[in-house]
Order: C-alpha cells, then structure tokens, then sequence
C-alpha cells in the first residue's frame, strides 16, 4: 500500500498551538498535496508565518467546505471543535481534536502516537481522533513501557503546569504581572483567579462537586482509557510562573516486584522519551532546558520505600509541542502511512 499526498486543515492556526502545528509540519517535512490554515472570521485574510520564510493565508472557518480534505487538526478550543468537527467528519474529513471535547467518548480513539497507535484502528467510528490533555500526555510516554514491565497499581501525580496551558493571554498575564512587580505598580489579574507572578496556583479548570478540578478528573479518566482501567489514580494540578513546559512529580506503586536499573534501561529504550539522571548538580531536567523539544524527559529516578514496589521520577515536556501540537502532527503521520492509501 502506498500512502497518498493528503489534503491537511489547521484549525485554530493563529493560536499558539496552531502555529505550533504549522511549524512541526514544516519541520518533519510532513508530505501534502495542499496546506490549509482556518480561524475565525476576524482572522479571515491575514498571514501566518511559519517554518523559516514560509507564509500562509487565513480562511474563515464558518465558509470551509471539508469535502476533500483528508485530515484536519482542530486546536481551536471545545466549543469550535463541539460545532465544527462532526460537519467535517461527516463530510469524510478526518479529525484530530486536540481539546477536552471528545475524549470521555467511547467510540472515538484517545491516542497517544507512542503509546497506543494500534487504536487508531477504531477512527472510522465517528471519523474523529481526540488527542489527549497536555499532562497526562507526558505522563503516558512514561508510564506505559513502565506498566508493561510491572504493572501499574497506583499513579499519585503533581504537575506543575506552564501559563502557556491557558492560552497566550495567560501567558501575558504572567509577563505583564512580573513587570508590574518589578515597576512597583499595582497587578491586574484576569485569566487567573490569583497572582501567578512570583506565585502557585494549586486550581485548574473548573471544581467538580468531589472537590477536585477537572484537570486532575482529566488526567484521571485518561489514563484509565489509554493504559488500564483498573490503574488507581490520584492527581493535584497546579499552576506555576513558567512560560512553556509542564513537570510532574510522579509517585507509582506497581504490583511486581522491580529493580532500578531495570527501569533505567527500559526509559532508555522506551520510545519519545529521554532520560537524564544524575545524581549531582544539574543531573536532571527543568521546564526551561526542554522548552522547544519534542521529547517527554525523565530524571530523578529513585525507589520509594515508603511503600512495597514503590518509584519516584520526575518528568518534563514541552506541553505546546508534545502535549499538544507534534502528537497530533505525529497521529497524522501513522494515517497517512497506513490509513490513506493512493
């Protein structure tokens, strides 16, 4: 079977993750017969620059037509992708959504591309592929080569999550609160419900009635559905004065017994993932060093002997690009190379 030159739509492409998406395109030298780049109406015209000299003119998503068009990557938040996705879907386009919206939805594939690709198979249920929330993403890479080796019992998971999470004005936010520190004025906050300068902030999303937020629900429910239902999970989501890249502090018991070198050897060779552990200064990643990267990163392995079978790590991804953008960019890959044939 040899694949085809796909027809590809960004949708959501004069967002961070959009222009995100456009970039790693460009950069894997993704083959296409034609790139499209949609927005909403007020976006309708203007030029997005993308790669090093390459540019691309904005279509207004309410007037597209997804009639041949093969594949279209949706980043454009849960409402958009709510109304539009399924009129593209059904008009034989296929969809990688990249918001919360269908990922609770049994019959549409939640994918991580090096962690279960083989359910990509299901697609054609609804012609909709759901990419799943930017923590839990890194999460995965490293968790599952772990549950094949051992098998997971319990996740307890911290992140510490990036502004760029919330968007460009979160983002903003926290640029513009760190000078008003700095000038002595006084802070305005808008995207975050407390100074995010200088600050942490244990809330993301919404709270659900058992107390926790949905963000911590996210990661919960995915990991069930993309490793094993029957992985107890236990997550605090919090937000931290970091521009770009989410970490986690992961605490895992597993139900067989293990050796720390064995679970050296298996990130070592475990795909998307790279590990730096060194027990001295500096032997270990930060948000800052991964920023741009397309791996998850591992440090800080170490056995917790608090409890039997017990293991410490921390892990750092880029959340815009592997948390969001290259999954997608990566999902679109596997299709084009074994679901659209010429």
């Amino acid at each position: 079977m040899t694949s085809k030159k796909p027809k590809i739509a960004i949708v959501g492409a004069t967002g961070n993750v959009g222009r995100e998406v456009l970039d790693i395109i460009d950069e894997k030298e993704v083959q296409y017969s034609e790139l499209v780049a949609l927005a909403s109406k007020k976006s309708k015209g203007s030029e997005i620059q993308y790669g090093e000299d390459k540019l691309i003119t904005v279509k207004d998503l309410s007037e597209y037509d997804f009639n041949g068009t093969d594949i279209a990557i949706f980043s454009a938040g849960a409402s958009v992708s709510s109304d539009f996705a399924p009129i593209a879907a059904k008009q034989g386009c296929i969809v990688i959504d990249n918001t919360s919206h269908f990922r609770t939805d049994p019959d549409i594939p939640l994918v991580v591309s090096e962690v279960n690709p083989g359910d990509l198979k299901n697609f054609r249920n609804k012609n909709i592929i759901s990419n799943p929330n930017c923590s839990t993403m890194g999460l995965m890479v490293a968790a599952k080569p772990l549950h094949d080796a051992f098998k997971i019992k319990r996740l307890v998971v911290s992140t510490y999550q990036s502004v760029s999470g919330a968007g460009k004005e979160a983002a903003d936010e926290l640029f513009n609160q760190t000078k008003s520190i700095y000038s002595n004025e006084a802070i305005t906050k808008e995207k975050f419900t407390k100074q995010i300068a200088f600050n942490l902030i244990p809330h993301i999303d919404v709270f659900l009635e058992d107390g926790q937020t949905k963000e911590e629900w996210k990661m919960y429910s995915e990991t069930k559905r993309i490793i094993d239902p029957n992985i107890e999970v236990s997550c605090t989501c919090v937000r931290v004065p970091v521009f770009v890249s989410h970490s986690l502090s992961v605490n895992v018991e597993f139900e067989n017994s293990y050796e720390e070198d064995q679970v050296r050897e298996i990130f070592k060779s475990a795909p998307g993932l790279k590990m730096v552990d060194y027990r001295v200064d500096e032997g270990y990643v930060t948000p800052v060093e991964v920023a741009g990267l397309d791996p998850v990163y591992v440090s800080r392995i170490r056995r917790d002997s608090s409890i039997p079978n017990g293991l410490n790590f921390w892990c750092v991804a880029d959340n815009l690009r592997k948390g969001a953008a290259l999954n997608t960019v990566q999902i679109a890959e596997i299709l084009i190379k074994d679901y659209l044939s010429s």
